[in-house]
């Protein structure tokens, strides 16, 4: 069931012909456009709740003035439209929705199937052949956990293709980090053992493994082996140590999520704190978008669906604010293949974690006013420094990057409403110029920037920042003024003497001018670091490129040498040193190779 807008969108009329059903509603602005998306469990009572009620707060009461259409979709049951409503809100990314952003999966560690079994670092999709471990809020957590049941259990972590091939053993043995199962210094079943203590201790069961390690200690010294009892004295001091560090555990091998929600002004903050097996794992905020004038039950609202219905949920949430959480529960319950309970009155240990959980929040908010205090003074500076009418929102930067014309890569980064805008950082691969030619390259790459500006699409940035002298600063400019957009201000950031930071000059279009920021600018700080992440990302990409093109053959590049020439190739020469020492003659004696290719060859790789 639809409406589309109109002029004349009457929502009492409308509300009144809706269905007493659950399901999903859109309402629309006079352009067409999706402004808000929401979920009901009847459509009718809740869609009235807007127009009937007069104590909403400023942030409703501008969205339901801009409200010219709406449409619905009716589902079968709540949880139903729960998971329509997650996927139309990542989707279109409504104004009045609150929108977290949704970041990379979460890492796990895995413990592979092999005979021998490796613990790995992992991120991506989960199946069935491993076993997978967390999820962490951070790959330094995995890291850290990972360096622990080295030092305790000495597992392997070594790639499958090195432990295949070793003929010795390698120096995490020899600093007692592996117990070198590539070369027979442990037997299968003593390791095996080793991997299942240390699976005990990810699920949480320390005294388990505990009570195994004595158990083998005391053998050992039965048999009189008291090194081997010393090994596994160590392993029980270490455990126990970790035991003492650990400030929250239950007592028991608990999964859980704790959620706390702070505020500072018009900034929120999302704070969530994992658990796994009984251990604190650690802790990630998120700071969502859109989120003026709402309450800490509104954001955990948008917060638990956006989070859970993407990634696997544990089995317990603790959440610090009531809100209904009934068709969540029975959603993440269903996709997850047990029952996931969503507590909203802690009591006792449960409460100091949320306690806990909001100080993090507070903490992480404090920091990023604090960054955002920052910047917004070197903002200001720049601002003066360059004599712009008004301070720059918007900054998009460019840089090139090759080695000595190879694997050419341009990169743009943003920095919007002082931070950076990883999201919107784009790259581009140059083929077009002149190998080396960086005023070609420069060109080419704020054509296709900005042509989709010049017909009226995408975001009019404030500044436009060049890594480089007056001749990539010409050469932009040239670029802008045909594209029609020669109002924008360029300028370039020219390396000093040097290439010292601090001695950078700023440099103008047409060489009206050049000027040197003083080391201690406020202005040229944030000139370094928006130039400074455009030659990382520019750099990364390019170094990504050229191993690329290497690791690849240069007979591949050739017209007419296929799969089985290339093999017949470097079978004959024994590799691709040995062809290249090869003459025409001695290509054309290979079969399958005529004189005119093996010309061709020649003059390919010479």
């Amino acid at each position: 069931m639809a409406h589309a807008p109109a002029s004349r969108f009457d929502p009492q009329e409308f509300v009144s012909r809706l269905p007493r059903l659950p399901g999903v509603y859109r309402m629309l602005n006079a352009a067409g456009e999706v402004i808000y998306v929401g979920k009901a469990r009847d459509l009718r009572k809740r869609l009235a709740s807007y127009f009937t009620k007069t104590t909403h707060g400023p942030r409703i009461e501008h969205m339901v003035g801009q409200v010219a259409g709406i449409e619905v979709t009716v589902t079968r049951s709540e949880a139903e439209a729960l998971l329509l409503e997650n996927n139309l809100i990542k989707s279109l990314s409504p104004r009045y929705n609150i929108l977290f952003r949704d970041d990379k999966s979460y890492p796990y560690i895995v413990v592979t199937s092999h005979p021998f079994p490796r613990l790995a670092f992992y991120r991506g999709p989960l199946d069935r052949q491993h076993r997978y471990f967390g999820p962490f809020p951070n790959a330094g957590a995995v890291r850290a956990s990972i360096q622990l049941l080295q030092k305790v259990f000495r597992v392997r972590t070594c790639e499958d293709s090195v432990f295949a091939n070793r003929s010795r053993p390698c120096l995490l043995h020899q600093i007692k980090r592996c117990t070198a199962p590539c070369v027979g210094l442990i037997d299968a079943e003593t390791y095996r053992e080793d991997v299942r203590n240390a699976m005990l201790f990810l699920e949480g069961k320390q005294e388990e493994v505990l009570q195994a390690l004595a158990r083998r200690m005391e053998e050992a010294s039965a048999r009189w082996a008291f090194e081997e009892a010393a090994v596994y004295r160590d392993q029980v001091q270490a455990l126990r140590r970790v035991q003492e560090r650990q400030f929250i555990s239950s007592g028991k091998a608990l999964d859980a999520d704790v959620i706390a929600v702070a505020f500072a002004g018009p900034e929120v903050c999302v704070n969530l704190v994992m658990i796994r097996g009984g251990r604190h794992l650690g802790d990630k905020s998120f700071f969502p978008q859109n989120a003026e004038d709402c309450d800490a039950a509104a954001a955990l609202e948008a917060f638990l669906p956006q989070h859970y219905l993407t990634r696997p949920a544990p089995p317990l949430i603790v959440v610090g604010e009531p809100v209904d959480v009934d068709a969540l529960s029975a959603a993440l319950s269903e996709r997850s293949g047990y029952p996931v309970q969503i507590q909203t009155r802690a009591v006792g240990e449960r409460k100091a974690w949320l306690e806990m959980a909001a100080r993090n929040a507070q903490l992480a908010l404090a920091q990023r006013l604090g960054t955002h205090a920052t910047q917004q003074a070197r903002v200001q500076a720049l601002q003066q420094a360059l004599d712009l009418p008004s301070a720059p929102r918007r900054i998009e930067c460019f840089d090139i990057s090759h080695t000595m014309g190879e694997a050419t890569i341009a990169a743009c980064v943003v920095f919007e409403n002082h931070a950076m805008k990883g999201s919107e950082y784009r790259r581009f691969n140059i083929r077009t110029v002149s190998p080396g030619d960086d005023y070609a390259a420069m060109r080419e790459v704020l054509t296709r920037r900005y042509q989709k500006l010049a017909a009226g699409e995408g975001k009019v940035p404030d500044l436009i920042l060049i890594d480089g002298g007056s001749g990539q600063v010409n050469a932009a400019c040239e670029v802008l003024a045909e594209l029609g957009l020669s109002d924008l201000t360029v300028i370039g950031v020219a390396k000093g003497e040097g290439r010292k930071p601090g001695t950078e000059e700023l440099v103008f279009p047409k060489g009206e001018k050049r000027i040197k920021l003083a080391p201690e600018s406020a202005a040229l700080h944030l000139l370094q670091q928006i130039r400074d992440e455009a030659h990382r990302f520019a750099i990364q990409g390019h170094r990504a490129k050229r191993r690329k093109a290497r690791a690849s053959s240069p007979l591949e590049r050739i017209e007419g040498v296929g799969p089985k020439r290339r093999q017949r190739l470097l079978a004959r020469f024994g590799g691709l040193r040995g062809l290249l020492a090869a003459s025409v003659d001695e290509l054309a004696k290979v079969e399958g190779i005529s004189r005119e290719l093996a010309e061709r060859i020649y003059r390919h790789l010479h």
